[in-house]
């Protein structure tokens, strides 16, 4: 039996004891750090003891309609498109009937029409727009085309030119990260002085691979493979979850919510919900009531 990453799966929820909930009946999954307590939160590694560590690849851990709300943010676009509905279906399974499931994912069409804007503009001659349409670029592109982490927005926000920081800051909480990590890896680099000789430094590498068997497995497997350990490398980091298989607009993501057996799909606001309190949880805006991820489009159905 295949996943819904197309791994060999164990046996499926039906047939093995289901994992009671850890907190209420609304759950969040491929929560990251946006988590709530009194929800029922899962993510690949767990981070605090609210969450918990469960491979979703594996299938959704509880039995059928378990929660009034599903959740995920983000999540979607990490599978290939043919596992998409899969990972749905295991939704709608745990969700009770007349429950909300809120996805979230980058908003293809918001991402299309800004792209068509600083086009036009760059075309025009703007030099300000020009910028923001080297990152919109990266933003459709980038992020389903990268074979390392951070890609080629990491090249992009390390070079001195760009100044367009408002604009990226704009578009998503993730690329605010990746300035902030662009920045700190600058001075680190700045900051690095050598402190042994160049025969003590090679000692200290020897040394560390022979004191972590890991190491040591991964220098064997790059000597027996030589030129192929990239391809190994790349192949590795494109399983690792990182990397966009696929964008959602309005359309598509409604016509794929109702195949999967859900009923009314809107496109909502990032503060407006079906689901009560909503805007008390934190987790598609902040505090002060502005979006966490702009760039997002957020849409809610029904389980009949």
């Amino acid at each position: 039996m295949k996943t819904l990453f197309g791994l060999d799966a164990a046996p499926p929820i039906h047939a093995r004891p289901a994992i009671n909930r850890a907190h209420g009946d609304m759950l969040n999954l491929g929560c990251g750090d946006r988590f709530q307590p009194t929800w029922t939160n899962i993510d690949m590694v767990s981070t605090n003891p609210v969450v918990l560590g469960h491979d979703l690849r594996t299938g959704i851990p509880f039995a059928d309609r378990s929660f009034r709300v599903v959740y995920h943010s983000h999540m979607l676009e990490h599978l290939p498109r043919n596992q998409a509905l899969p990972f749905l279906r295991e939704c709608f399974r745990v969700l009770q009937p007349g429950g909300t499931i809120r996805v979230v994912v980058p908003n293809l069409e918001d991402i299309a029409r800004l792209y068509l804007q600083a086009l036009e503009a760059s075309i025009a001659g703007d030099r300000p727009w020009r910028q923001n349409y080297e990152w919109l670029m990266l933003e459709l592109f980038d992020q389903a085309i990268r074979e390392q982490p951070m890609g080629e927005m990491q090249i992009y926000l390390s070079q001195a030119h760009f100044t367009n920081h408002a604009f990226i800051a704009s578009r998503s909480a993730d690329a605010q990260r990746l300035m902030v990590a662009a920045e700190r890896a600058q001075h680190a680099v700045a900051s690095t002085k050598p402190t042994r000789s160049p025969t003590a430094q090679l000692l200290h590498r020897i040394s560390l691979v022979l004191r972590n068997p890991r190491l040591l497995r991964e220098r064997l497997i790059r000597l027996v493979l030589g030129s192929e350990y990239e391809l190994l490398k790349i192949g590795r980091f494109r399983r690792s979850g990182e990397i966009h298989h696929w964008m959602y607009d309005r359309y598509s993501l409604a016509q794929l919510l109702m195949k999967a057996g859900f009923r009314d799909p809107q496109a909502v606001g990032a503060a407006e919900s079906r689901i009560t309190d909503w805007s008390m949880y934190h987790l598609d805006t902040e505090p002060d009531g502005s979006t966490y991820k702009p760039d997002s489009l957020f849409m809610e159905a029904i389980r009949p």
